[in-house]
């Protein structure tokens, strides 16, 4: 561990970083040379969630958009484990430790079964391309941000492949403005992806051995495969039996103040999708988060005044979802763009080098 700085009066204030996602990794990262710093994840590896759908059909991009919690996390400490339990001072873990801390930082997100090591994680984008490319006939269950991208990324890298895009809801992305869905829409049907929206697919009546997918109205779709890019559930389901559970809210969020702390705690923080802020749950929100909390966490360790600290203030002004590798979808305060221009900003390399740059990491490297 680095030499304690001299505004901590020789104390190393011990921060406990549960969920080693966007947010997470982002604050383990800016405090570990404030404090005695333990990143609690159950995976080795940190993965740059706007960059999966590319590694399915890219699977080498996942090289630059996966890395491991300690190529960044040189100060602190690594749990792999899941946190299962809480308490008022420390936190346990499916593996048993118990670990101390005098802040705490909660940035579950949403629940994920990806593996534990980064080897198994490339394997699994390996096998994702492998069935796409062996398929004539995909379909993908979800009209949303990561449905939309993923039937993107197929029809532009694989334009033979015929692509079927199941959505329940009345139009695309409903997480913004009709404009930029009715866009998207018009978008994917110029690449020959075939829509359907207000359906959804009954699996109790699908047989994916007989390649074969029934829809709530009774419409029978053949395809090859199927991905569900449905949305999954905030991951404080850990939280509901713990002297927090009256802290979580209807939809499973953590119900936090303007300065990022759980409500009614002074070294309690929460961060990214599990927080309850008025906003759409999106990565370099997830990143602001993050950024305010540790500026509040490093005024509290050197003593500094509550008043002095940052508050967060709720933000939506922009929303970039990517069309594959060259277009893609804008939606500004005032205005909706489609095509080349927003393209640029985001399709090419979705942010991973930028992300890397702020990890302190070489944002082009890979990693064998």
């Amino acid at each position: 561990m680095a030499e304690m700085p001299p505004e901590l009066g020789g104390v190393w204030k011990r921060v406990v970083v549960v969920g080693g996602g966007v947010a997470g990794s982002l604050i383990a990262k800016s405090l570990q040379f404030i404090g005695d710093v333990t990143l609690i994840d159950t995976k080795e590896y940190f993965e740059i969630p706007w960059a999966s759908l590319r590694s399915m059909v890219e699977p080498s991009f996942a090289e630059r958009s996966i890395i491991y919690h300690k190529d960044y996390l040189t100060n602190g400490r690594l749990v792999v484990s899941k946190a299962i339990d809480i308490s008022n001072s420390q936190v346990l873990t499916a593996d048993g430790r118990q670990i101390s801390y005098d802040y705490l930082v909660i940035a579950t997100g949403h629940n994920d079964s990806s593996p534990e090591t980064r080897s198994e994680r490339l394997k699994e984008y390996q096998a994702d391309n492998e069935e796409i490319k062996s398929a004539d006939s995909i379909l993908i269950v979800g009209g949303g941000p990561t449905g939309v991208e993923l039937s993107a990324e197929i029809a532009v890298d694989f334009p033979d492949k015929k692509v079927t895009l199941v959505h329940q809801g009345s139009r695309l992305l409903e997480f913004i403005g009709p404009k930029a869905g009715n866009k998207t829409l018009e978008w994917l049907k110029s690449k020959r992806v075939e829509v359907k929206l207000e359906q959804s697919i009954d699996l109790d009546k699908s047989s994916e051995a007989r390649k074969t997918y029934v829809t709530k109205s009774g419409e029978r779709i053949k395809a090859d495969c199927l991905f569900l890019c449905t949305g999954k559930p905030p991951g404080s389901e850990w939280l509901e039996e713990t002297f927090l559970k009256n802290n979580i809210d209807g939809f499973g969020r953590l119900k936090v103040d303007e300065y990022m702390r759980v409500k009614g705690y002074k070294n309690i923080f929460a961060i990214g999708d599990i927080t309850d802020v008025k906003e759409n749950k999106q990565g370099y929100l997830a990143q602001k988060h993050a950024l305010i909390a540790a500026k509040n966490l490093k005024l509290m360790m050197s003593g500094g005044k509550e008043n002095k600290m940052a508050i967060y203030k709720p933000s939506s002004v922009k929303v970039l979802v990517s069309l594959g590798r060259h277009d893609a979808v804008a939606q500004y305060r005032l205005t909706t763009l489609i095509g080349l221009v927003p393209g640029l900003i985001k399709s090419k390399d979705l942010f991973v080098g930028k992300l890397r740059k702020q990890l302190g990491l070489d944002p082009r490297v890979v990693i064998s």
